[in-house]
């Protein structure tokens, strides 16, 4: 029998020694003595002055520049500990109403800033004109779960991108986690109307497909297993997977835990310290997905 104690003890050696100080002190948020004000001071130094998000909060961007995908990442910090900063979230919308695709809403999957630094080659974009369901969906579905400042939202910017998002639900990619994920968030926090209660019936059809939900907990290569869509029990859709194939895949995460105390990536790191920041990322994720199924 696998001793779950040395389990998070390697993590937590891995953590200290590898991730970086945001990650740190996300891990001693959730499992140590660690504070949200804390985890919020570790996050603000990635805000730039027009109030987005860069310097490689998301790690495959290198660029210092804002960008929609680390501005979404860190709106999901904040909603992780449970405190949206005032102060940080009205940069959010600022850079959010200033770079909204004009006309539609909406925002890119990136801006041509993206190329002020090293990406990974997925980052190679042509285009920064068309406004995208990724991340357009989570990012208006963050801003409608938070509390702390709720004046933006009947503003022409909002309003139409919240208009775009609910016009690409149903032409969302299936067979992509990445589209899909931005409905699952959108249905779950924006206000309900026809096309998002008909779009929560076909997530949950989605959800049940070996094409989309890998199934196999072994399965190598850049596949989106049951724990990257449920990563706990009160997940969308999570208490429709069987408790035999939860099982198998938690028993899987463990048995995957590397003798460094990490976890491996299931794509290429772009440089080490590219990798050592992933890593130390999804060892705090894969120790919460093991905390919530009651593993630790």
């Amino acid at each position: 029998m696998t001793n779950m104690k040395e389990v998070h003890a390697k993590a937590e050696q891995f953590i200290y020694s590898h991730a970086r100080l945001l990650d740190r002190r996300r891990y001693a948020y959730h499992f140590g003595q660690g504070t949200a004000e804390e985890v919020l001071e570790a996050l603000r130094p990635y805000q730039n002055a027009d109030g987005g998000f860069g310097s490689a909060l998301e790690p495959d961007i290198r660029t210092p520049a804002s960008q929609p995908v680390a501005t979404e990442l860190a709106l999901h910090v904040m909603d992780e500990v449970g405190i949206f900063d005032l102060q940080m979230l009205q940069g959010v919308r600022l850079y959010l109403e200033n770079t909204v695709i004009p006309g539609t809403g909406g925002w890119p999957l990136a801006t041509r800033s993206i190329f002020q630094g090293p990406r990974a080659p997925w980052w190679n974009i042509e285009d920064d004109t068309s406004p995208s369901l990724n991340p357009s969906g989570q990012l208006l579905a963050l801003l409608y779960k938070q509390q702390a400042d709720t004046s933006f939202h009947h503003e022409a910017w909002f309003s139409q991108s919240d208009a775009f998002v609910r016009s690409r639900l149903l032409e969302a990619d299936r067979k992509d986690y990445h589209d899909v994920i931005q409905c699952i968030a959108f249905v779950r926090h924006a206000p309900q109307d026809t096309r998002t209660q008909q779009m929560e019936s076909l997530l949950l059809e989605w959800l049940a497909s070996d094409e989309l939900v890998e199934r196999d907990p072994y399965q190598s290569g850049y596949r989106h297993k049951i724990l990257d869509w449920f990563p706990s029990p009160d997940s969308f859709g999570a208490s429709h997977v069987p408790k035999e194939l939860l099982a198998a895949h938690l028993e899987a995460l463990v048995a995957q835990q590397q003798e460094d105390g990490g976890w491996p990536l299931p794509w290429d790191a772009i440089s080490p310290a590219c990798l050592n920041e992933w890593r130390g990322m999804r060892a705090v994720d894969n120790l919460r997905v093991l905390s919530a199924y009651g593993r630790l």
